[in-house]
């Protein structure tokens, strides 16, 4: 018997409390929950939020984050069930990146090349990479205890899902917060901070979503 076929007959056959949808979902609650519950007791909403959320840098920085934790979810559902075609999400997920790199390419066209640097670096590159993780750890946890409801054929790829879309949804959170608004500053920082906990969420994935 083929290992993808064996898998599938596991997951048909386990004894099944909640529907992996069902358990992600809920995963996806108590995650926002918890990551939402620290962000607001700790650095809390932007000061100049009903002003700035206004300009298009803050509106572009909250709408990819918030779209980016959407395809980040979605692809989660698919991929931790045995045999789910993800090629839908893989391409909204370039969609996400592509409007980055227009925010981004737009920046560099339209602001002079002696502010590019210190739109680059910002004021809190430091923070902003320690705390999206800080706020993806409750998603992660979660996601990752669900996915041992289901049987992703990829631990690894299935992990990596979960840390993309837990990090996804930490700084859609943090974007609420933030100061530093331009294009530059997100593509940099908030995707080196992604791709940190998609590594972890790759890692754990492997070893505790092992059949």
């Amino acid at each position: 018997m083929k290992t993808d076929e064996l898998i599938r007959l596991l997951s048909e056959d386990a004894p099944v409390r909640l529907r992996l949808g069902r358990m992600l979902v809920l995963a996806l609650c108590v995650g926002i929950l918890f990551s939402g519950t620290l962000f607001l007791a700790s650095v809390g909403l932007r000061h100049n939020l009903v002003s700035a959320v206004e300009t298009l840098r803050v509106a572009f920085k909250i709408g990819v984050t918030l779209a980016l934790a959407i395809v980040g979810f979605g692809l989660l559902l698919r991929i931790g069930r045995p045999g789910a075609v993800i090629s839908s999400w893989i391409a909204a997920l370039a969609g996400v990146l592509a409007t980055v790199a227009i925010a981004v390419t737009a920046e560099l066209l339209t602001v002079p090349q002696a502010a590019w640097g210190a739109n680059l670096s910002g004021q809190h590159a430091a923070f902003c990479l320690f705390f999206i993780p800080v706020l993806s750890l409750a998603p992660l946890a979660a996601f990752l205890a669900a996915l041992r409801e289901g049987a992703p054929e990829d631990p690894g790829r299935a992990g990596a899902a979960a840390g993309l879309a837990a990090s996804a949804i930490g700084a859609a959170l943090y974007a609420w917060h933030c100061p530093d608004d331009s294009p530059l500053f997100v593509a940099t920082w908030y995707t080196l901070a992604i791709t940190l906990v998609t590594a972890v969420g790759y890692v754990a994935g492997r070893r505790m979503l092992r059949w």
